[in-house]
């Protein structure tokens, strides 16, 4: 099945302007699974000018429509069940499983939101004034770019844009050129929810010219806010844009997740928790598992646990990765590890994109694996000493999104938590965790900034001083 999407702007949807297209094959295949318009500058600039044009009216549309109209998406979003599914496993290679759960978390968000829109409040704040009465209030703040990935295309697409338009803004989608059908189904979700004009815009760019859209998107007067969702190298240049242009911005970026099994653990609790988060979306997610760090008082048993129920996977299970590119970076790890002594203890290196989940032990800090992020199913073990062990070798990486400590010790394991780097942590479950209403984000090179609940309110609002004179005011001149 051959996909086809369009651009949304201004409430119409449409090709791009120049006419222009570009193709997404389908990473098994081969084939061509998406036609999608390649927007030159002019449609950004018009997606601009139009979103901008309709903020104040959404701004000051009561919180009650705002619920209305989220809700309304969340259902929509349910309907096209099939659809999603289907273009998430022709463009991304994607699981029914995972796509569905794209799917249900994704409706969760936009529900999240709609419970938002009451919660936007603000303070009274005592004034050394006579009869002035100060506050700090709340308000949307424009226009809301949002830039999400490939690798949960439905989830990370409605996080971009759902709090924004719960608060207020107006939002465009830059979509991924992997996925554009998968979140052009989110956006004809939100039209078909009935939001007014210009409010939800979508956009989709050849590779090659992403990078000047977006900068001309972020560029633009009435865009106030970004969030991007991605890999570190290209967070940065998001940042330093963003910089020159004096815009927050909000970076969910790389991560290295350090799984931390400590002496006392429950070991099949712990295998458990490793292997699906190691291999869920075959690796493929910002949270996944990257280095499983085992007590070496319980290694042996532990080990053989992992290993029992990663070959216990059924075929399939995984998924496809996203292209071929993943295949050479995963291979190259693999063979860097080998070669500098470490052992492979389940998997290997693949000749497609259906790849078998992987695990090397005796990973050492001078193969690439200690460092990179696989964003595979490549997945390295490492024995620690004890404790302050683990946490060191937990603590020895650029990244720090999520993280997991398993015990039996829960007040031990709070306090390892306590001195983990990460935005994230849980305590006896796995490091692939999400939940519409939490604050989500990293700390170091997995970004800053937070998504979900009322941690997205102050991402996406502008906090704003106004005071109202009650009395007479004396005045020094």
């Amino acid at each position: 099945m051959t996909f086809t999407c369009t651009l949304f702007i201004n409430g119409e949807a449409c090709a791009a302007s120049s006419a222009a297209t570009f193709s997404r094959a389908n990473p098994v295949s081969g084939d061509i699974a998406t036609h999608a318009p390649a927007a030159p500058l002019t449609d950004a600039i018009r997606t601009a000018d139009a979103a901008a044009a309709a903020f104040p009216q959404w701004r000051d549309t009561p919180p009650g429509e705002r619920r209305r109209l989220l809700l309304a998406a969340a259902d929509q979003l349910e309907q096209r069940h099939d659809q999603f599914v289907a273009a998430m496993n022709a463009e991304t290679g994607a699981t029914p499983h995972w796509a569905g759960f794209n799917v249900h978390l994704g409706a969760d968000i936009l529900r999240e939101a709609a419970a938002l829109t009451t919660q936007i409040d603000g303070q009274v704040i005592p004034s050394n004034i006579a009869g002035n009465l100060a506050m700090a209030t709340r308000q949307g703040a424009g226009v809301v770019l949002g830039m999400a990935p490939w690798n949960a295309p439905i989830i990370l697409a409605v996080r971009a844009i759902a709090t924004p338009l719960a608060c207020g803004n107006t939002v465009i989608l830059k979509g991924s050129e992997l996925s554009p059908a998968t979140q052009g189904l989110i956006i004809e979700s939100l039209a078909a929810a009935g939001f007014p004009q210009g409010v939800v815009n979508y956009l989709t760019s050849a590779p090659q010219d992403a990078p000047k859209l977006v900068e001309t998107l972020i560029a633009h007067p009435g865009v106030r806010r970004i969030n991007f969702t991605g890999s570190t190298p290209v967070g940065r240049i998001i940042a330093q844009t963003c910089a020159k242009h004096l815009k927050p911005v909000v970076l969910e970026l790389g991560g290295k997740a350090p799984l931390l099994v400590l002496d006392d653990a429950d070991i099949e609790q712990a295998a458990a928790g490793a292997t699906f988060g190691a291999f869920a979306n075959a690796g493929q997610i910002c949270m996944s598992t990257e280095r499983i760090i085992v007590d070496e008082s319980i290694a042996e048993p532990f080990i053989a646990a992992l290993v029992k129920r990663v070959n216990g996977l059924p075929a399939g299970l995984l998924g496809s990765v996203v292209d071929n590119k993943t295949v050479v970076r995963c291979n190259a790890l693999i063979d860097d590890a080998l070669a500098k002594g470490a052992t492979l203890l389940t998997g290997g290196k693949a000749d497609s994109t259906l790849m078998a989940a992987t695990l090397l032990a005796g990973v050492t800090p001078e193969m690439r694996i200690w460092n990179e992020e696989s964003f595979g199913p490549v997945k390295a073990v490492i024995r620690a000493r004890d404790e302050q062990d683990a946490l060191r070798i937990a603590n020895d990486s650029a990244y720090g999104l999520s993280s997991a400590v398993y015990s039996r010790n829960t007040a031990r394991a709070w306090n390892v938590a306590q001195n983990l780097q990460t935005g994230i942590c849980h305590i006896n479950g796995p490091t692939v965790h999400d939940e519409a209403q939490m604050p989500f984000g990293g700390t170091k090179d997995s970004g800053y900034g937070r998504f979900g609940g009322r941690a997205g309110i102050h991402e996406f609002t502008e906090l704003r001083w106004v005071t109202l004179q009650t009395t007479p005011r004396t005045l020094p001149f």
